[in-house]
């Protein structure tokens, strides 16, 4: 089993009204949470672990994790709000306003932390969540409580501006996350973020040092890498008419993930002896299950049937 750990929110999409009036429509969200529903879309076993509210719009989020075949036995339920985020598309980017103030994700503490069965081979961290505390606290402790034993996988997903205030804070934690973590995935963007500017697969190598097995680099429209200390891996985006990019990313390592646990190597030693033909399923899986999530609006993951 695989367990996502991170925040869970409404995106408030764009849209127009029958009278063609701009307004807004509810949709569940997050980026962890987002890929621990495209994990069960794809078959794998998913589940999800953060704080979510016993309100309306954290029944909705229960409700999809469900809908999905997500595990949701380690949800922290509370009586906070949930988090809502606005979402602004400019050419089909995504950019986010976040309201999160008191929320039954951000007050997560340790004390809510599960105990984990033997069932659950891998964690996947990341996104907003590991920006304020004691969420992020949470989080970072939880990944060093089983990172000696289980597999661990990161995906910041950089906010710039939500983090705006907090950068040290911020790249300390996210440094002391990665040096822990068996897998890491950035963005090109986000790679540049962390590490400056230079060529990307020695910046990736330059964060294989810090002590992960592989960094998996998401390029866009051009497609995505695996390195490794001795392995350069690329595969080419699949095609696509983009509706928005919103849970591109988030589908992307749901791919690598499923595609990793498809091969049997979701394991502290089979992560450490990846193959390439294993490197290359996990791109080929991540890409094209993204195609799919930005050929529609909204983070929709896709099925494994419609790959």
């Amino acid at each position: 089993m695989i367990l996502s750990c991170g925040e869970a929110l409404i995106d408030m999409l764009p849209r127009e009204s029958t009278e063609g009036e701009a307004c807004f429509a509810p949709y569940a969200g997050g980026a962890v949470f987002n890929t621990a529903i495209a994990l069960g879309r794809l078959g794998a076993p998913s589940a999800f672990f953060s704080g979510v509210s016993t309100d309306m719009l954290g029944e909705i989020l229960a409700d999809t994790l469900t809908a999905s075949r997500v595990d949701t036995r380690f949800l922290a339920r509370s009586g906070r709000p949930t988090t809502v985020a606005f979402v602004k598309l400019v050419n089909g980017q995504a950019t986010y306003a976040f309201y999160d103030e008191g929320t039954a994700g951000r007050e997560l503490t340790v004390a809510q932390l599960p105990d984990l069965p033997a069932e659950v081979e891998a964690l996947f961290l990341g996104g907003i969540s590991l920006v304020n505390d004691p969420a992020a606290s949470t989080y970072e402790a939880l990944q060093a409580r089983e990172a000696a034993t289980r597999v661990t996988m990161i995906d910041p997903n950089i906010r710039p501006g939500f983090i705006a205030g907090k950068e040290d804070t911020y790249r300390a934690r996210i440094e002391r996350m990665i040096a822990r973590a068996d897998i890491v995935k950035l963005s090109d963007e986000d790679l540049h973020w962390l590490m400056g500017a230079g060529d990307l697969t020695a910046l990736a190598r330059s964060i294989v040092a810090k002590g992960p097995q592989v960094v998996f680099i998401t390029e866009g429209a051009a497609g995505a890498r695996a390195v490794t200390a001795t392995q350069d891996r690329f595969v080419a985006a699949t095609p696509v008419t983009v509706a928005d990019t919103v849970g591109a990313g988030d589908t992307f390592n749901a791919g690598v993930l499923a595609a990793l646990h498809d091969a049997g190597v979701l394991s502290k030693a089979g992560v450490a002896a990846l193959s390439d033909a294993v490197l290359d399923a996990a791109l080929s899986l991540g890409t094209r299950a993204a195609a799919v999530t930005v050929s529609r609006p909204g983070a929709n993951p896709p099925w494994r049937h419609e790959l």
